[in-house]
């Protein structure tokens, strides 16, 4: 049993490899801010360390998915588990959106109450943070290419902004010793954040609803479909998201009442239009002779078929 579009395991054993010296350099990172912001009384350090186990966790739940990614599809999982990257994205992006929250609701409260920060112990362990996020980063561009992985990205992205703007907060600091600096860079990031994630908690949602995958119009697929030769028309048409890369299509297709051998050609014709203008390799078509209700999806009437008139074709591509 085989599912178009399943991640290849070469590139899942990069991913993982890239995913797990991640992991490795983050945990590190958290060891070290939290030290530093216990030795220095720091509450933004000992935040900074906070936020970066969310990453932890995050990369983590993205190595779990990748790996799920890669298993054969199987009798209780017959499309495979392609969807586990997605929910892990939606997780990862439902967790950026309560962080980014988090953060605002802190800058907000330090602008009322201003907190006496160390900026020079800030600066040293930011620029530390700068580098390893913005590294962790980069390899994970390099293996973003579905919406589990972007949602990793995002993570780390957003973290090298944050603690670049921890070092630029301690230098302003340092010079004008003005502590709102700090609370007004962290709402900036928050807001970036927030603006990032609802991009991925959206598109993931929209996955996991089986929604019409994100610019593919039903109309333009329809018409496609009823300019090949031999089709009266398509009802009933359905399409949706196996995962991040990965569409499939089911549909009833009216046809004249021929011999199964001519309806297997129409059947290849469909294919190849949905596949080459469309991008839609995982198909399952029903030919049939007779109009039919279209209620919660296609029901031939009860009269039609008493009469033998129901008899239909069926077509099934993958």
């Amino acid at each position: 049993m085989h599912v178009h579009g399943a991640p290849s395991s070469a590139g899942a054993n990069r991913t993982q490899s890239v995913l797990r010296i991640s992991l490795v350099a983050t945990l590190a990172y958290v060891a070290l801010t939290f030290v530093a912001g216990l030795r220095a009384h720091s509450l933004a350090l000992l935040s900074e360390a906070g936020h970066n186990v969310s990453d932890f966790l995050a990369l983590a739940l993205s190595f779990v998915a990748v790996y799920f990614q890669t298993r054969p599809a199987d009798h209780s999982k017959t499309f495979g588990y392609q969807r586990a990257g997605v929910l892990a994205a939606f997780i990862n992006a439902a967790t950026l959106v309560a962080i980014s929250l988090w953060i605002a609701v802190e800058a907000v409260h330090r602008l009322s109450a201003p907190v006496a920060v160390q900026p020079r112990l800030m600066m040293y362990v930011a620029a530390t943070g700068v580098l390893m996020n913005g590294a962790i980063a980069a390899l994970l561009w390099g293996v973003a290419r579905d919406v589990n992985l972007r949602s990793a990205f995002l993570h780390m992205a957003g973290d090298t902004l944050s603690t670049a703007a921890v070092i630029a907060g301690g230098a302003g600091i340092l010079l004008t010793g003005q502590n709102w600096i700090d609370p007004v860079l962290s709402l900036l990031i928050a807001a970036l954040i927030l603006w990032s994630s609802f991009g991925i908690v959206r598109e993931t949602l929209n996955i996991l609803l089986e929604g019409t995958p994100s610019g593919v119009s039903l109309p333009e697929i329809r018409s496609g479909m009823e300019a090949v030769e031999g089709v009266v028309n398509v009802h009933d048409l359905h399409i949706w998201s196996l995962g991040s890369q990965t569409r499939a299509l089911a549909c009833h297709v009216t046809i004249a009442d021929i011999p199964p051998s001519e309806s297997a050609c129409i059947l290849l014709k469909l294919n190849h239009v949905l596949n080459e203008h469309f991008h839609i390799s995982h198909t399952t078509i029903q030919f049939e002779h007779t109009g039919c209700q279209q209620l919660e999806g296609c029901v031939v009437p009860i009269e039609e078929m008493s009469r033998g008139h129901g008899h239909s074709h069926h077509g099934h591509a993958h």
